[in-house]
């Protein structure tokens, strides 16, 4: 009889489902549950069957609910989305265990899976040492208004997700079994007593807070762990391998929280420092406690064992002088290291250490210094056959300390154009009387700057009262240099420049870390990366020319040899998606790429690219390895660096053994995409043309409906919950730019995210449709045959296609269609939504007579099952979405409502998972 796999997904979400339902009646009363299960019945039968008549139903005693009862069936649905949710993270764990210990072939996005293809193609043990010391792959945790799980949620569902893990390891005895029926039992009620919102808006340092959680659960231990696992492999498989050999510190994660100041006014100076400090703290902590685990660990003694002199050497300079410890050398000279690293937290961060040191030391002054004496017992215990201790828990903490120091991660900083424009305006303004740097030219701006910074002397003059934004950017690139004499240059190596469309754009920052000594002209020294972030479509096609400008100035060329010859650019998905759709966006970025690696390669510098993606597939979301595989050839090179932004960071990382495979993805589809690249042909020319023209298609229809079509604007802020959404204390960051209805003015991720709440995703799949269609009208059968071998032959068009099927199998027009009656103004709403729902249908048809799929989501047949199981809890949350906000936009002062209205959003979010 053939295996069901998906069957203990289904009595998990059945089991969970009960407990909850359990908790309900008992909390609640059976009123409560038994209106709870009926809604629950009518939107499976609905879902299922297709059901209008469950529909109408359920809708109907949804818009009856009494208001006392409203949130007690809101979080009801909302946790038996985040408790599915929960199951399916177990059942993808569960089959990559199963399929492990079966023995079947090694999974896409396994370094185990990589390294057998590449060593296939002819990659040899050289090459592969050449891709790992130059590589660098970096995901970056940025603060986004998507993040709508209070950490308390978090924390109590990683504790369910633990229980369910451990049923699944152990066969229980029947009174283990009761004991985990119970903790179960009392998490689910722990999290029904939990409150879903904050009270209170996030500040920067709560983000921060919350950030440095996923340090605990996967960063600080996974990652060691990771490393060892690549090495064992590599020296396993890979013919020639150095033994015992080491990989640099190629993979780490980096932050953009209490750093990103674009649009972010709370982002200060003080709160960079406190942001580092924070940092700091965490990754000494963490290095104190195991420093301390591993003393208590190495207990070997000279009655035994004969040491080298050089540990000898360091015990006996221990200020360890417990007698119990006389013959125990490795014990003495962990207690004077840990001594030393005390003092190091203390003078860093104000840090007590845990455990009270033997004696005061010196701190140590590096994070390599501390490496340093690490590797003394590395080699000591290798020198008497202990190697085996070497491998335990003093091989995690060597790797730990090379790829967290004593910063834990990068802090980027990144600030919009304008505002460093303006900052350099004013302090020319003063230094140079009579230059209205404002009203120059780009030529002469170039030729301004350049002579700035020829000069060593400081633009800023003491004493001179500035604006208060051009003092808080100097404080900024004061606070930075400060950061880097304190932590080194490792905390702080990227500043990050949204919205730039000129090479003064740069060239201003540049200008501004010469202020403090981080830009140093006379010796040719940069101690950051400046990295341009091209953001619109009109930007992307302008990205090559602007960078090849850039490469061809002497002076900053001679700069970036001092940062080994790269260059680091980033793509901005978000807002290009914004600006033209999604299909003419993937399309621009694809472009920029290939114009960028052209132009790099002229100039003999490497590119690292910096995709600024977001969860959403209308913020370039997508699972990752299929994402980076798709990449032009030539635009890898070894070097990606990604965003990891809102609610996909809690998905992805708060699970340590889901976090470790994410992470695990990132590097072997960055090998994968830079060692087999001659696997992949280039596209032929016929498909780049194709998609020459459908983006033009595309791009004509979104900008139509969008930013052409008369009161578009009014039509989404009263079709959506974007007004809600402004107050709801999810983010630090304000929803838009300047206090205005304008598409232009909001904020890319608040824009995707209130789509997504309404179901109907349009920024992920509007005007693909009319451009399959017009395609179809002009060139036939014959075209789409050629779009067909397009999704069979170039990863970039089959990447997209799965990404659009993707957010067209979460849409749904008819719960759309409801959020379109909240538009007052009939004649505006006649006017649009029929239109979306046309271009809808396109875009459904479009895909399938280019996929040949009977159905959305026949390719992707687990996400299928997901929505299946997922969504039926979803919809009674749209339903009561709708009628809350009716009732609220008709003046309803109840604050019942407007919280109802919150906890629909949270609910939402969390079942849809990467909806922003």
């Amino acid at each position: 009889m053939t295996e069901d796999k998906d069957q203990p997904l289904r009595d998990d979400i059945r089991l969970l489902g009960r407990v909850l339902g359990e908790t309900l009646a008992q909390q609640e009363g059976k009123d409560v549950f038994d209106l709870v299960e009926r809604i629950r019945l009518l939107a499976i039968r609905q879902h299922r069957d297709d059901d209008l008549g469950a529909r109408g139903e359920m809708e109907t005693l949804l818009s009856e609910l009494p208001r006392e009862i409203t949130s007690q069936v809101v979080r009801a649905f909302s946790y038996f989305s985040h408790l599915a949710n929960i199951a399916e993270d177990q059942h993808h764990i569960r089959r990559a265990r199963a399929n492990a210990v079966a023995g079947s072939p090694p999974r896409e996005g396994s370094l185990a899976h990589a390294l057998p293809r590449a060593m296939d193609s002819g990659v040899d043990a050289a090459r592969l040492l050449q891709f790992f010391s130059s590589a660098q792959v970096c995901p970056v945790l940025t603060a986004h208004p998507t993040e709508v799980q209070r950490k308390s949620i978090l924390d109590c569902e990683w504790s369910i997700a633990r229980l369910l893990d451990e049923r699944d390891r152990v066969d229980p005895a029947p009174d283990e079994r009761d004991e985990h029926d119970e903790s179960l039992r009392r998490l689910i009620l722990r999290l029904w007593q939990t409150r879903m919102l904050r009270w209170t808006k996030l500040s920067v340092m709560d983000e921060v807070t919350n950030a440095l959680s996923f340090y605990d659960t996967t960063f600080l231990h996974e990652l060691p762990r990771l490393y060892n696992a690549m090495e064992d492999h590599l020296e396993k498989y890979v013919p020639g391998w150095p033994a015992a050999k080491e990989l640099p510190p190629f993979l780490r994660p980096g932050s953009w929280i209490g750093g990103d100041r674009d649009g972010n006014p709370f982002v200060t100076a003080q709160v960079l420092e406190a942001s580092m400090r924070a940092q700091s703290r965490k990754a000494l902590a963490f290095l104190l406690d195991e420093l301390h685990q591993l003393g208590a660990e190495l207990s070997t003694t000279t009655s035994l064992i004969r040491v080298p002199q050089l540990l000898t050497d360091v015990a006996m300079n221990s200020p360890d002088q417990n007698p119990h410890h006389a013959d125990e050398p490795y014990r003495r000279a962990i207690a004077g290291f840990y001594a030393r690293l005390a003092a190091t937290a203390k003078n860093l961060d104000q840090l007590e250490a845990p455990r009270h040191p033997v004696a005061p030391a010196e701190p140590y002054g590096t994070a390599e210094a501390l490496a340093a004496d690490l590797d003394v017992l590395n080699q000591s215990l290798r020198s008497h056959k202990a190697g085996l201790l070497a491998r335990g828990k003093l091989r995690r903490l060597r790797r730990a300390v090379s790829l967290f120091g004593f910063h834990l991660a990068a802090l980027d900083l990144r600030q919009n154009s304008d505002v460093h424009a303006r900052t350099v305006s004013e302090l020319l303004a003063v230094a140079r009387p009579g230059v209205e740097y404002p009203a120059l030219g780009e030529p002469a701006r170039i030729s301004l700057l350049l002579e700035e910074l020829a000069s060593p002397r400081p633009l800023a003059s003491p004493g001179v009262q500035y604006s208060q934004e051009t003092l808080g950017e100097l404080e900024i690139f004061r606070s930075a240099r400060s950061i880097h004499e304190r932590y080194g240059r490792a905390a702080i190596e990227n500043v990050i420049i949204s919205k730039t469309d000129s090479v003064s754009d740069m060239l201003e920052v540049a200008v501004l870390l010469k202020e403090f000594g981080s830009l140093r002209p006379l010796e040719h020294v940069l101690d950051m990366n400046i990295v341009p972030l091209f953001e619109t479509i009109d930007d992307l096609a302008n990205a090559g020319a602007i960078m090849d400008r850039l490469l061809g100035l002497g002076f900053y060329n001679r700069l970036l040899a001092s940062r080994g010859a790269v260059q680091e650019v980033m793509l901005g998905y978000s807002d290009s998606n914004k600006d033209g759709g999604f299909l003419a966006s993937g399309w621009a970025l694809y472009r920029a790429e290939i114009a960028l690696s052209r132009v790099f390669e002229r100039h003999g510098i490497t590119l690292r690219l910096f995709h600024g993606r977001g969860g959403s597939v209308g913020r370039g979301g997508g699972p990752s390895y299929q994402a980076i595989l798709a990449q032009p050839q030539g635009a890898v090179q070894g070097q990606i660096r990604i965003t990891e932004q809102g609610e996909v960071i809690a998905h992805k990382y708060a699970n340590p053994e889901l976090g470790r495979r994410n992470l695990e993805v990132l590097a072997a589809a960055t090998l994968e995409a830079t060692l087999l690249a001659q696997e992949h042909d280039a596209p032929r020319a016929e498909f780049l043309e194709a998609m020459e023209q459908l983006s033009r298609h595309a791009y004509t229809a979104y900008r139509a409906m969008v930013y052409e079509t008369a009161g578009f604007e009014h039509y989404f802020w009263e079709s959506t919950v974007i007004s809600e959404i402004s107050a709801l204390n999810i983010g630090s960051r304000p929803a838009s730019r300047r206090q205005s209805m304008a598409i232009d003015d909001l904020r890319a991720i608040p824009w995707v995210f209130s789509w997504s709440q309404c179901r109907l995703m349009l920024p992920g799949w509007y005007g693909f449709g009319t451009a399959i269609e017009s395609w179809a009208a002009e060139h036939g059968e014959s075209g789409l045959s050629l779009l067909r071998e397009m999704a069979g032959g170039w990863g970039f068009f089959r990447t997209l296609l799965s990404n659009i099927d993707m957010v067209l199998g979460k849409t749904d027009i008819t719960i759309a269609e409801r959020y379109s009656r909240l538009v007052r103004d009939e004649a505006l709403r006649a006017s649009i939504f029929p239109r979306i729902r046309d271009e809808w249908r396109r875009s459904v048809a479009g895909l399938k007579s280019v996929t040949l799929q009977a159905e959305l989501l026949d390719l992707n047949p687990v996400l299928k099952r997901s929505i299946r199981n997922r969504f039926p809890y979803i919809d009674p949350l749209n339903h009561l979405q709708v009628e809350l906000l009716r009732r609220y936009r008709a003046g309803e002062t109840d604050e019942r409502v407007q919280r109802g209205i919150h906890l629909t959003i949270n609910g939402i979010a969390a079942g849809l998972r990467n909806s922003g």
